[in-house]
């Protein structure tokens, strides 16, 4: 291992045992903290045995560690610098289970390496007039206000729900080989696809080690020809299965660097993760991600046109920070649920049932500040990439930290 003579305090492996028995520890406090761990058993085992340690404890240790990751010689620069970050999003964490009073901003500035900003309205309903235009230009027939127009013209996309498993599949086989020949995928790597109901989230990677991963597509909703293609290059080509393969592959296996085999929510590594997967389906599709999922979809018999699409996508991008307000509006200005409820389905010109679903990932206690590692990492890893492969192959193999990605 490169850089791990022990010169003072504590060696690079012991730092990194350190780190993964704190995130197991918090792990047990937290359901989904822990979104993927195949480091060592033994240190599984011992974090599961007795009861969970006190989080104040666990603050303690984490300030402990983080002091030791800034003042040690035994890593190279820029992987201290990551485990840093790491740690001090685990050392907020630990700090709020413990009943410490932490701002939501501050948190979401601590565990993810960004300060989010409250887009105003204005550029709301901007796109909602730029949604407008593209809905005439395609003749799509109005029902009534913008809003039901452009929700009967989603609706209409659903995916038979017999044809959901099949399409998933179609997709990532092509995706899959595109993301062979642009990245490379290490022999042996798999993924299982599975419908499931009664989740927050819309889609969800299980990275289980030993390069496979179990995808999950939560159907609550009717599932939407419009998102599809976007979960499985999220979710799996290139997206977190091609990332937790190829640094299980180079970092973990290769380098030694047992710290990339856990992955744990509130901490940098989930903004760029979430970033680089929001990115996946326009760079392995490129240059026109609509007209290959249109392929795809006319071959299954499911309604899906490019051109309407890619228009309608592009005016309405902007729409993804309304479930940024809302997050903002609910964790730091005291708004109810209903009021979220509300404000989501005006400026995200969504139904009333997807809106609530939308506000319920808001409000989940393991989940409330993720949104804006969709919302800021997307945009970090987009300008950081500026539509060149080479650097997107970095996001998907080397320790990178947000403002690294803002320095190019």
């Amino acid at each position: 291992m490169v850089g791990t003579a022990k010169v003072t305090g504590l060696s690079a492996d012991e730092l990194v045992v350190e780190y993964l028995q704190l995130g197991l520890a918090l792990g047990r406090h937290v359901d989904g903290f822990v979104d993927a761990y195949y480091g060592p058993e033994d240190l599984a085992l011992r974090a599961a045995s007795g009861a969970p340690v006190d989080p104040a404890k666990l603050a303690g240790r984490a300030r402990r560690l983080l002091s030791e990751v800034h003042s040690t010689e035994s890593m190279t620069e820029r992987r201290r610098v990551w485990l840093a970050a790491q740690v001090r999003g685990l050392m907020t964490s630990a700090t709020k289970l413990a009943g410490e009073e932490v701002g939501y901003l501050d948190e979401i500035e601590a565990c993810y390496g960004v300060r989010p900003a409250w887009q105003h309205e204005d550029v709301f309903a901007d796109a909602h007039r730029r949604i407008a235009e593209a809905l005439d230009r395609h003749a799509v027939e109005s029902p009534g206000t913008l809003a039901e127009t452009f929700d009967a013209w989603r609706e209409s996309h659903v995916v038979p729900p017999d044809m959901v498993i099949s399409a998933m599949r179609s997709l990532a086989e092509d995706f899959r080989a595109r993301t062979d020949a642009m990245f490379g995928l290490p022999e042996g790597e798999h993924v299982d696809f599975e419908v499931v109901t009664a989740k927050p989230w819309s889609g969800f990677n299980f990275y289980l080690g030993g390069l496979r991963s179990r995808v999950a597509l939560n159907v609550d909703l009717p599932v939407l020809s419009l998102s599809l293609g976007h979960i499985v290059a999220h979710e799996a080509y290139p997206g977190h299965h091609t990332e937790h393969t190829r640094k299980e592959v180079g970092l973990v296996r290769r380098n030694k660097q047992l710290e990339e085999s856990i992955f744990l929510v509130g901490t940098p590594q989930c903004l760029l993760a979430e970033g680089l997967a929001d990115l996946a389906l326009e760079v392995v599709a490129a240059p026109a991600p609509e007209v290959v999922l249109e392929g795809h979809f006319k071959a299954l018999g499911i309604r899906y046109e490019a051109a309407p699409v890619a228009e309608v996508a592009a005016a309405g991008d902007v729409l993804s920070s309304v479930r940024g307000n809302a997050a903002i509006g609910i964790h730091d200005r005291g708004w109810s649920f209903d009021q979220a409820v509300d404000y989501v389905e005006r400026w995200a010109l969504t139904s009333r049932r997807r809106a609530t679903k939308t506000v319920e990932f808001l409000t989940d206690p393991t989940w409330r500040a993720y949104p804006f590692c969709y919302i800021d990492g997307v945009r970090l890893c987009r300008s950081f990439v500026g539509g060149d492969p080479r650097k997107f192959a970095r996001l998907l193999g080397e320790q990178l930290v947000p403002a690294e990605l803002v320095e190019g």
